[in-house]
């Protein structure tokens, strides 16, 4: 899978930030250049359903995109990547990649990661603000809400100072719509990574 079995690399940028789910030996911020975050993937099993999907983050094209990296030991290697193809793959909206990462510390590495994938009918593209808040706000999977998601998402964004004003601005419109509904609390927070 990667020639640097010591220097192995995942990155993230959405849940496996807050939730990566698999061992890991170092996490710090890095970037990756030629791509961008953008709420752009309908999720139809963890944060939706086919009938009523939510929008989760997507890798796109162009841009730079900060986020979260993972340094794996070499005896996880197999592990680690099994699991993330199942997480990730199974819906046929992101596929992997090995990018070109720079970590806060200023190394160069390559990274494995996701991106979405333009050909698949849940990738939605730039779609209309309103149209975010109504797909976050519908969206209910078997690991949660879609609102639930972009609060995590966000706030651990906020927590590593990486800014995020797009993303802020759908979650405080989905919230203020979720309150006038007549609901309370509308998520459930991660812990921050440190």
């Amino acid at each position: 899978m990667t020639r640097d079995r010591e220097n192995f690399w995942v990155f993230g940028y959405g849940s496996l930030m807050w939730h990566p789910d698999f061992p890991f030996e170092q996490a710090e911020c890095a970037l990756v250049r030629g791509y961008h975050r953008a709420l752009c993937a309908l999720s139809s099993r963890y944060r939706g359903t086919l009938e009523k999907p939510g929008l989760v983050v997507g890798m796109d094209r162009g841009g730079a995109c900060l986020g979260r990296a993972y340094r794996i030991a070499p005896r996880r290697i197999e592990e680690v990547t099994a699991y993330l193809h199942a997480r990730e793959l199974k819906s046929g909206v992101y596929q992997a990649r090995h990018v070109d990462i720079v970590t806060r510390t200023g190394e160069r590495v390559r990274a494995y990661t996701f991106v979405v994938c333009r050909d698949s009918p849940l990738y939605t593209g730039k779609i209309a603000f309103d149209r975010q808040v109504e797909l976050v706000l519908q969206g209910h999977g078997e690991r949660g809400t879609s609102l639930e998601y972009l609060a995590n998402t966000v706030a651990h964004l906020e927590g590593m100072s990486i800014p995020c004003e797009a993303l802020r601005a759908v979650l405080e419109q989905a919230q203020q719509v979720y309150r006038d509904r007549g609901n309370e609390r509308p998520f459930r927070r991660q812990p921050h990574l440190e």
